[in-house]
């Protein structure tokens, strides 16, 4: 069978004894990405109280794709951020988050379509993780178009919040190299594990996405491809 890019990316990738490369101390990358000009959507305290054991919402996760039109709330959204992907605890100088990090180097971004949660208005969203709120990047119904760039799937045009995860590859590249893409998508699986578990303890409904056209998701957010691009997504919402 002939060799294709995943069976070759998974044979550079290897650690081999006696020839790891070294980390490239002198190009750390920022941690945290802003948007400075953006509006600014301010979030409740990530506080919330499950009756649901850690068990029980293993038990009932399951993948939702059929959402009703009741919409997310605020405070449910805001939770959901910080379960995900928040900042956890401070500790001598270091910003721990909830989902872990190869090298706790954090490459991921989440952004936001945004089709029905209350006190937010429809629109692309990206989450600023150190100060938990939202930077509005535009605004309008772009529940078609998220559908339409993620192979047609229509749970992404009536779910109530699209999560788009992207990676900003330097952020681990220049400590781990071509091995920093393996350590990526392990980092979005723990987000998006964290995110599934999070909806079913606030009965909310997820599922997540693996497929879509790369760019056109790229190109609803904003971001180039190169440097950043999407990874991952997921959908949430209220069962219908």
């Amino acid at each position: 069978m002939k060799k294709g890019v995943g069976d070759q990316f998974q044979e550079e990738t290897k650690y081999l004894r006696n020839k790891i490369k070294g980390a490239n101390w002198s190009r750390p990358s920022d941690l945290y990405k802003f948007y400075p000009d953006s509006k600014k959507i301010p979030l409740p305290e990530p506080m919330f109280s499950s009756e649901k054991t850690l068990d029980e919402v293993l038990k009932k996760r399951r993948s939702i794709r059929s959402f009703s039109n009741i919409p997310v709330s605020k405070k449910q959204l805001s939770y959901l951020l910080w379960a995900s992907t928040g900042i956890q605890r401070k500790e001598l100088g270091y910003e721990s988050r909830t989902a872990p990090s190869a090298g706790a180097l954090y490459p991921i971004e989440t952004y936001l379509v945004v089709n029905n949660v209350e006190g937010v208005p429809k629109g692309v969203y990206h989450y600023n993780i150190k100060g938990h709120y939202l930077e509005e990047l535009k605004t309008g119904d772009y529940s078609r178009d998220i559908a339409k760039a993620a192979l047609e799937q229509e749970m992404c045009a009536i779910a109530a919040v699209v999560f788009i995860w992207t990676a900003i590859f330097q952020r681990s590249k220049w400590k781990y190299g071509q091995r920093a893409y393996r350590y990526i998508y392990l980092d979005a699986g723990h987000i998006a594990e964290n995110l599934a578990l999070a909806c079913t303890s606030l009965n909310l409904g997820s599922c997540q996405i693996g497929a879509f056209y790369d760019d056109e998701i790229n190109e609803i957010i904003g971001v180039n491809g190169f440097e950043e691009s999407t990874i991952y997504m997921s959908v949430i919402g209220n069962p219908k």
